[in-house]
């Protein structure tokens, strides 16, 4: 019989592998399945017989929209794999179509849904995956579609905010830079030789932005490597343990916008580990997973750490306020939550309050950014043109 490796994970979340000798693949999955081990991937020797992992190229506002068709279908009472069929058909996008017929395979061949999706973790991920086992085991699986496609929602709304707070005044920022640099690049050198040609005494304010222009004439290949460089290096700081995590330190403690990226962290915490209680995920599990889904380091920390003082018997809200990360107003929330026995509910409430907040932040941000960056263009291509007319105001004061 062939030897097969195995990848998976155990009913607490660890990762396991090894090998098993069994008749098929099938045989080998089911053995495991009654281990409580989820599979992730099972390989024959030399020969990967694991079905391809579609991913990227998917947009979470499609998975929301998927996940709300379904529910729908479940609710209405068609067969699981119909309805992985029809909007396997549907699809405009032929990466999730790939991704959704697969998993009508794996449904069809008798493995479950979850198990069928984590065979695609670029699109679904492990919060995606838990859900939905934790829907079938309950027999509640449509409710669990319908927390679930919520959730996505309003979890792609939050990055939508993220994206106006962010692109906005990069666009802005950049657009200036660039007319700045065309224009000490190309167009001051004209009026250098123009002012040369008339033996005109500059002033200081000329000389310098001739200055300028001068050393950007000389030096532009040297700066874009330089830039190209520090882009490059800092991107690479950003993917080690101790770079990742003082960058998002210092993103915490930026004025302004640090406080909104700590509200989107809190929403984001509260949304994800809300959504899983309240679909029955056991809360060492939640925690692991929202902290995986965090989006910020600074913060993933402090809620692995809450974790561990669970693990050691402790409530979540004493280590909460121990991390010094989340605000104090939302310890007290949980911590009444947790007395009271409906922390789902309370998570889901903190939520909506901060989702509000992070629009009323990012409102108030381009209301303060608007104003700062027009004073910045004006300044900066207004300083030029003036510095470039000063003088030939000299010269007009002179022949008259």
């Amino acid at each position: 019989m062939p030897v097969y490796a195995w990848k998976g994970k155990n009913k607490m979340g660890k990762t396991q592998e090894g090998t098993l000798t069994a008749d098929s693949k099938d045989a080998v999955i089911g053995l495991l399945r009654r281990q409580q081990i989820m599979v992730a991937a099972v390989t024959e020797k030399g020969k990967e017989i694991a079905v391809p992992k579609f991913g990227g190229g998917v947009k979470q506002k499609e998975i929301a929209i998927f996940t709300r068709q379904f529910s729908v279908m479940i609710d209405a009472g068609l067969p699981l794999v119909q309805c992985l069929e029809i909007l396997g058909g549907q699809q405009k996008n032929r990466v999730f179509q790939k991704v959704l017929f697969q998993v009508r395979q794996d449904v069809e061949s008798g493995q479950t849904l979850a198990d069928s999706l984590r065979k695609h973790p670029k699109v679904f991920n492990d919060l995606f995956a838990n859900m939905i086992a934790a829907g079938e085991s309950g027999g509640i699986l449509d409710t669990i579609l319908q927390r679930l496609s919520t959730y996505i929602e309003k979890r792609v709304k939050l990055q939508s905010a993220v994206r106006s707070a962010m692109i906005y005044p990069t666009a802005v920022i950049t657009i200036a830079v660039g007319v700045v640099v065309v224009i000490l690049w190309k167009v001051i050198p004209t009026f250098a030789m123009l002012f040369q040609g008339l033996g005109a005494t500059l002033p200081l304010p000329t000389r310098i932005t001739i200055a300028a222009s001068n050393f950007l004439g000389r030096f532009m290949p040297v700066l874009v490597l330089g830039i190209g460089a520090a882009a490059f290096f800092l991107n690479r700081y950003n993917k080690t343990y101790k770079g990742r995590r003082q960058i998002d330190a210092f993103i915490l403690k930026m004025p302004v916008m640090g406080d909104l990226m700590r509200k989107i962290a809190v929403a984001r915490f509260c949304r994800t580990l809300g959504t899983l209680i309240q679909s029955g995920v056991p809360i060492l599990e939640g925690l692991e997973i929202t902290a995986r889904t965090s989006g910020n380091s600074i913060v993933e920390d402090a809620i692995m750490a809450t974790r561990k003082s669970i693990e050691e018997g402790k409530t979540i809200s004493g280590p909460l306020e121990e991390t010094t990360v989340f605000p104090s107003m939302v310890v007290q929330m949980i911590s009444v939550g947790e007395q009271t026995g409906a922390l789902d509910t309370m998570l889901s409430k903190i939520a909506d309050f901060y989702e509000d907040e992070v629009d009323e932040a990012v409102a108030n941000l381009m209301a303060l950014l608007e104003p700062i960056l027009i004073l910045f263009l004006g300044v900066m291509i207004g300083g030029i043109v003036i510095s470039m007319y000063m003088p030939m105001f000299s010269l007009i004061g002179k022949i008259a």
